[in-house]
């Protein structure tokens, strides 16, 4: 046998911070030492943190970052370990996001990222070159390039996130060329759902390739981008570990590499693709000897024991119900996102929240609180401050929800009302327009406006973090106020769709049971800013709103494509409204990209999203002529 313990860490960075990145890879890496791990496996781009954008082009963004991995590897000098972690370089005018190999107190290698994602949130091949198969360089006395790496205890194969997604990636020949743990260090930001994927696609890959897999994401929130942890380990297809996820710190297990030897033996197809490959004359990716670097201390390891100490019966279920992932992943995903924009930006005090009585604010409320409540556990409350401001149109019993959800969670509440304000800004209005009428959308604006600019006003006196209240559905057809309503410092459930902030209230109020949601559930959805509103009779259902939102800015349809698509998922509404609600949509949606191009900074968790900087990127001046049907 030959066991190896292999330790799997995401570290929570931030971008610029090299010497904390690397004081907090430090910590984890002596933790690992202690508990007997053989290697060590961190995150891309663990140094700088990620996503660095355009401060790669910086000359110093980039040199600044190889003394944090000599300091790395220095104070890791000692320990009989190995590990592979994320650094930029800057190498012949060429920026690469690399795989450092450390062990020993030396850098050993370094292989470049070969698949640069550039699509929805990813701007890679903007800014770093690529590694190319057969790359062999020099770098600062270094190899850098397509290798693998030789140690006492088995050959490693590093490579970097995307490069794993890619069914052409470098894993093949590296496996080809001997290696048998493939080591992919990534930063895969979290998207609803993507777990699974991910777990799916790491089993597949390493069964294809027989070898054992060690996968380490990033942790944290940067700029509105959630990466949600959760490692793997897997040999040869077999599932042998998964990292605790939205936390930073890191998990072990032991594998026996013979196993992994032994089953390619077995394999004959992958016997036999190697052997095709090895005769094409392909050459194989040179090996590093790292034999003396570092001697490995792994004879206390012992046999990996399965669950119930059998081969034949399934371990213990951990599966959460779809229902409770969806929630609990997004909630914790959106409270990891609101902390870490609060504690990296070190330019906020507390949290701010202009409470309506209605499911935004409240779910924005209680995300807010999520994290306060892990930050300081004993007085959540103290950390926020919610306030309700009302006009002549807010109703007592949206004033109740808000007065009683503030008090259930033990948040700061103020009433401030906006009706003489209001008055006065109308009559303004009006005097301004002459013998024009004030239309009844400029009504309903002002009030936005109002409640926008008491909250910017608190906010710079205060040091307080403005939170945006506003849904993706709503947003997305100009439902807001530029000025009001769509404005704030951070906008928090801006990538949410309304049914499913709807889903995500009906599960908090099942598991905290609190009064407050379920008296703001009792009230149709509406701003309030005029009597008697309504959002759906204003708009159209929120699941048919959503289902437009999809099938158009996700899935591209057309009109006459989106009115197909509804019939099926909605056979119950007359062809006739359905295509009218598609043609609603179509034209809101148009109408209001010069909107929602002025939103505050958003977080993601999804791919599709109204970030024009992230996901859809639309022109805000463009015809509508090409929608009609041919």
């Amino acid at each position: 046998m030959r066991l190896v313990k292999i330790g799997i860490a995401s570290v929570n960075t931030t971008v610029g911070a090299f010497a904390q990145n690397v004081d907090r890879a430090l910590a984890l890496a002596r933790r690992m030492a202690d508990e007997q791990v053989t290697v060590g496996v961190f995150q891309e781009q663990l140094i700088s943190g990620y996503p660095a954008e355009d401060l790669v082009q910086w000359q110093g963004f980039m040199d600044h970052q190889w003394p944090e991995l000599e300091r790395f590897t220095r104070e890791t000098a000692a320990l009989p370990m190995a590990f592979v972690l994320g650094v930029g370089v800057a190498h012949q005018g060429v920026r690469l996001n690399c795989a450092a190999v450390v062990a020993g107190g030396k850098v050993l290698g370094l292989v470049p990222k070969e698949k640069l994602p550039t699509y929805n949130i990813f701007y890679e091949g903007r800014t770093y070159g690529r590694g190319q198969p057969g790359m062999a360089e020099v770098h600062r006395g270094i190899p850098l390039g397509d290798y693998v790496f030789r140690f006492d205890f088995g050959v490693l194969a590093p490579e970097v996130c995307e490069d794993i997604w890619s069914a052409d990636g470098p894993m093949r020949r590296r496996t080809y060329s001997g290696g048998e743990l493939v080591v992919n260090i990534s930063a895969s930001p979290f998207r609803i759902g993507y777990v699974e994927t991910r777990r799916e696609l790491i089993a597949t890959r390493a069964s294809d390739h027989q070898c054992t897999i060690a996968y380490a994401n990033a942790v944290g929130s940067n700029d509105g981008l959630i990466f949600d942890g959760g490692g793997f380990l897997n040999q040869n297809g077999r599932h042998v570990l998964e990292t605790p996820r939205f936390q930073e710190g890191f998990a072990a297990a032991v594998v026996d590499l013979d196993r992994t030897v032994r089953l390619r033996a077995e394999a004959t197809t992958w016997r036999v693709d190697r052997e095709a490959w090895s005769a094409s004359g392909k050459a194989p990716v040179p090996t590093v000897d790292c034999t003396g670097a570092v001697r490995s201390r792994r004879e206390s390891l012992t046999y990996p024991v399965p669950p119930q100490r059998s081969f034949f019966l399934p371990g213990p279920e951990t599966r959460r119900s779809a229902r409770v992932a969806l929630c609990e992943d997004v909630l914790d995903a959106l409270a990891l996102g609101v902390g870490d924009y609060f504690e990296k930006t070190k330019a906020f005090k507390l949290l701010g929240i202009a409470l309506s009585g209605g499911r935004d604010s409240l779910l924005t409320l209680l995300i807010a609180h999520r994290y306060a409540k892990r930050v300081r556990p004993q007085n959540p409350g103290s950390l926020l401050q919610a306030f309700y401001m009302p006009s002549p149109y807010s109703s007592p019993q949206t004033r109740d929800a808000a007065e009683t959800i503030a008090r259930e969670l033990g948040v700061p509440f103020q009433v401030v009302s906006i009706e003489e304000a209001f008055a006065r800004e109308l009559a303004v209005t009006k005097t301004m327009l002459g013998d024009a009428p004030v239309s009844h959308l400029t009504e309903q604006n002002i009030q936005a406006r109002l409640r926008a600019q008491r909250m910017w006003n608190w906010s710079n006196s205060s040091g307080g973090l403005f939170l945006q209240t506003g849904n993706m559905s709503e947003k997305s057809v100009g439902y807001t106020t530029i000025g009001g309503d769509l404005m704030g410092a951070l906008a928090v459930i801006a990538n949410v769709p309304k049914t499913v902030v709807m889903y995500l209230l009906d599960y908090l109020l099942e598991t905290m049971g609190l009064e407050g949601i379920r008296k703001v559930l009792a009230k149709p959805a509406g701003p309030e800013l005029a009597p008697n509103q309504v959002g759906e009779e204003e708009l159209m259902p929120f699941p048919i709103l959503d289902a437009c939102f999809y099938l158009y800015a996700g899935e591209k349809l057309t009109p006459s494509e989106m009115r197909t698509a509804l019939a099926a998922m909605f056979p119950e509404v007359e062809a006739s409204r359905a295509a009218a609600y598609v043609e609603k949509f179509v034209r809101l949606f148009q109408q209001s990209i010069y909107k929602w191009v002025q939103s505050p900074l958003s977080l993601h968790i999804g791919n599709l999203d109204l970030d024009r900087e992230r996901a859809l990127q639309l022109p805000v001046v463009t015809g509508t002529g090409w929608l009609k049907d041919a």
